[in-house]
This record gives C-alpha cells, structure tokens and sequence, in this order.
C-alpha cells in the first residue's frame, strides 16, 4: 500500500493496524466465557455491548454483579445504571463487589441512563486514557424514553413499541462509537414478554429497543429458567438456589448459537465449574468413553466426583492448565 495514500487519509487506515482484541471480562462462568470467546478464561468482550435477556428471576442480574466483580479484580472502573432502583450495596457485597469502587447512577429516562455513560466515560478518559471501564445497565427495558413518558396515556398507547425503539437507537448510535474509542464493555439486561395470541413460532419478544438494539450487539445471551422445575432444594427443601441454560442467540466474537447450564446458590452466587465438563467433552479435551464414565488423560471419572473435586486447588492441574484456569 502507497504510503503517500495513506498518510493523506484522516479517518481511515490500513485494517492490520487495528486494534481488534481489547480484552475480556470474566462472566463468573468458565462455560458460558467459553461459549461468548471461545476460551474459557475470557468472558464478554471490550469494545463491544453484550446483552443478558430472559423473563424476570433467571439471575440476569445475578450475572452482570458477576461481570463487575471481575472488572473490579481486573482494576478495571465500573458502572452500574440502575434504573430498576432495585440494587444494594448489602447484596452487592454479597457476591464479592466493593461498593465503594462501583459507581452508581439511577437515572429516570433511557435518555438520561445513555448520557451518565457518556459523561462517565469522558470524565474517566480525561486523566486515565487506557484502563478499561465496564458498564451494567439493568434494565432497558423499564426505562422510558422522554417522549413515552410525556406522551397522555402512553401505557395503553399502540405506539409505545415503535417510539423506545427510535429513542433506543438514537442513544445507541450515540454511544456505541464510544465502546471501541474508549476500551470499553457495555452490559444490558432486556427482559422477555410473551406476544398475545401468537399460535405459531416462538411468542416471545424482547421488552425494549427493537430491532435497533439487536443490530448494535456483539454478543446476545438468553437466559432460561422455569420458576418451579428449576428450583434447588435442600435435604430439608429449603430452596438454596435455581438452574437453568444459557443460549448465545448472536456472536461477534466466536462461533454463536452455543448452549450450556448455570446454577445459582443464593448465598453463594455463580457457580463457575457448572456446565464445564459437557463443554470439555464437546471441545474434545475430555472424553466419555462410556455412559456415566469419563476420561482425561488415561485418567478415569464420574461426573460427580468431577464436580466435588474440581474446586479444589491441588487437583486436576494439567486440565487447569490447558484450558487456562491456572497460569502455566
């Protein structure tokens, strides 16, 4: 390429140039930063937005207090736009967050939740230009743009669908430049509502921002759980937790369409290793020669002796190794 070409081309430049991977932020599960990266130390991407979307109570949230933890771990800067009003410091803490590293923003607008991003962003990258920033918002889905609020009886209005969809875009194209420019990872949760009357096909349709907000997305992750049949119980049935499956409907990153198992324990959080072995044994580095049985390496197990020992530091170290969890 002519470099006399190029050094007269302000806005464009030569695709080896750039920078494309700028990093990934851990999601609290090794399976489901398999299935968004491809590794299974990675997680969601910088530079992009993610979306977590599901009907109410399938830990959505759950997931992204996950994501700020490990930003906050990495030193990265975090931001959490509640316009839910529904989080606290009392159940951040819980699942490892430092209130005081996380700021916090409960605008009342879709507008007003955009523009603190922007504005945190450009204050942040006055005196630091390079660490990332991680951002949550939770949810767009119950934030109303300016015009449906204002608008008379907007709650039955027909027209509500079409105009957050244009307020959404409006903000989106607004702010998703800023991702890449700016290192940084933006986090949405959008719930499921079920269209009325629908016989055939899926009924479900996101809550907010239309086809506009799926355009802009680098990754897209459903979240499945039904309320009774998922639920964990204790020997005492107490419940302690729920389950469910996490799908990758849209994928920028890696291969899309991948599924896998989460398991969350109320006191506890994420569970990391859930889902890990039926991903290891679709990546091939663990086999499964026969039913209930598998193998690594010569070596021979059950799935739940698998589960019971892999948290423990000392064990099964070379898989740790190849597949990233522990430093060479």
């Amino acid at each position: 390429m002519d470099k006399e070409v190029l050094s007269r081309l302000k806005n464009a430049g030569l695709l080896s140039d750039q920078t494309h991977d700028l990093g990934y932020v851990g999601t609290g599960s090794y399976a489901l930063n398999r299935i968004i990266s491809g590794k299974y130390d990675q997680g969601i991407p910088i530079g992009m937005i993610t979306q977590f979307h599901g009907e109410s109570s399938t830990s959505k949230t759950v997931f992204i207090t996950h994501i700020l933890k490990e930003a906050q771990a990495a030193g990265h800067y975090t931001l959490l736009v509640d316009s839910e009003n529904a989080y606290n410091s009392v159940f951040a803490t819980s699942l490892g967050i430092d209130p005081k590293k996380l700021i916090y923003a409960a605008p009342e607008h879709l507008e007003d939740c955009f523009k603190v991003m922007e504005d945190t962003i450009l204050a942040i990258r006055e005196t630091d230009k390079t660490t990332p920033i991680v951002i949550a918002y939770d949810s767009i889905a119950v934030s109303p743009s300016k015009a449906e609020a204002e608008a008379e009886g907007y709650e039955g209005n027909n027209m509500v669908g079409a105009i957050r969809a244009k307020a959404t875009g409006a903000c989106l194209r607004k702010i998703n430049p800023l991702m890449r420019k700016h290192n940084v990872a933006l986090v949405i949760i959008n719930q499921i509502r079920n269209k009325i009357g629908v016989m055939f096909g899926s009924p479900d349709t996101p809550a907010a921002g239309g086809k506009s907000l799926e355009y802009y997305l680098g990754v897209n992750i459903k979240c499945i759980s039904n309320k009774t049949s998922d639920l964990l119980k204790n020997d005492s049935k107490r419940i302690i937790g729920v389950q469910g499956r996490l799908r990758n409907t849209k994928n920028k990153c890696s291969i899309p369409f991948g599924e896998t198992s989460f398991k969350l324990l109320f006191d506890v959080g994420i569970d990391p290793y859930e889902g890990l072995l039926e991903s290891l044994v679709m990546d091939d580095i663990v086999q499964s020669p026969s039913k209930g049985w598998y193998e690594y390496k010569s070596e021979k197990f059950r799935k739940s002796a698998f589960y019971e020992e892999l948290p423990k530091p000392d064990t099964y170290l070379e898989l740790k190794k190849e597949i990233g969890l522990l430093q060479p």
